[in-house]
């Protein structure tokens, strides 16, 4: 067993949805700095060239490199044409990390049925959309030895009752949850597998309201007594691509601090 490589992705080509911004980001800088080439995505043009720029500074000292494409997600033809541009780009793609979500909250007698087409179009359908058309790039990476990666960003309100009334977003993420343990078992056969990180709160756009608001009790209700860090989602990721986490298939990890097991009277 070769220790010093087993968490290496050094040379793997890595696909982030919504990498320019909040746990995207972080990712994507685990990455860069692991020497990995990464794609970003999202429909931000500007908040994609913005981090590329500043990732690829950094891949001057760890030999990672950054690259984007700008993708409206709730757009089929633009992930079509996302998903032609990476294989004009790739031969091969290692790793695909399904991050790229959206959140409503509102009353539940004023909650509009717009907000469900808007949330599970991109957090659910998108997700099987995208990974349905890159399972070809994903296969042509693939080995017995070293499977190709899939990676989705799902939520600990996915498993647990959110306190805040956002309905669809939970019901988007507990979907999630389950459409990777189906894609686990078909693609595995495929030499690809699928895993989940459950995230808890984290530094980003999403959480920012919430955190401003809320952060005191937040953190009190986690045993660790923290938020989460860049390091913990990107080492989690890390691991999960490497050879160390070859073997995890159809996991749902809850990246929490130990939020869901933390004791309530």
């Amino acid at each position: 067993m070769d220790t010093t490589s087993l968490f290496s992705v050094k040379g793997k080509t890595v696909l982030i949805t919504g990498g320019a911004k909040g746990i995207g980001l972080m990712i994507s800088t685990g990455f860069v700095s692991a020497g990995a080439h990464v794609y970003i995505s999202s429909r931000d043009e500007a908040a994609c060239a913005a981090a590329a720029a500043q990732l690829n500074e950094l891949g001057k000292k760890t030999g990672g490199k950054c690259s984007y494409i700008a993708a409206d997600f709730y757009k089929v033809e633009d992930i079509e044409k996302l998903v032609a541009e990476i294989k004009k780009r790739e031969p091969k793609l290692h790793v695909l990390i399904n991050n790229s979500g959206s959140t409503w909250g509102a009353p539940y007698e004023s909650y509009p049925d717009s907000a469900w087409t808007r949330v599970l179009t991109l957090n659910l359908q998108r997700v099987f959309t995208l990974t349905q058309q890159l399972t070809p790039l994903l296969e042509a990476a693939a080995t017995e030895e070293d499977p190709a990666r899939i990676i989705n960003i799902g939520s600990v309100d996915g498993i647990r009752t959110p306190a805040m009334e956002s309905f669809a977003y939970s019901a988007s993420k507990a979907g999630l949850h389950q459409l990777s343990k189906v894609l686990a078992y078909w693609l595995g056969m495929r030499r690809i597998t699928v895993n989940v990180l459950a995230c808890g709160p984290f530094e980003s756009k999403m959480m920012k309201a919430t955190l401003e608001k809320y952060k005191d009790t937040i953190v009190n209700s986690i045993p660790l007594g923290r938020i989460g860090k860049p390091e913990d989602v990107a080492g989690a990721c890390i691991f999960l691509s490497s050879q160390a986490g070859a073997y995890v298939n159809g996991a749902t990890i809850a990246l929490d601090g130990g939020s869901l097991v933390a004791a309530k009277l």
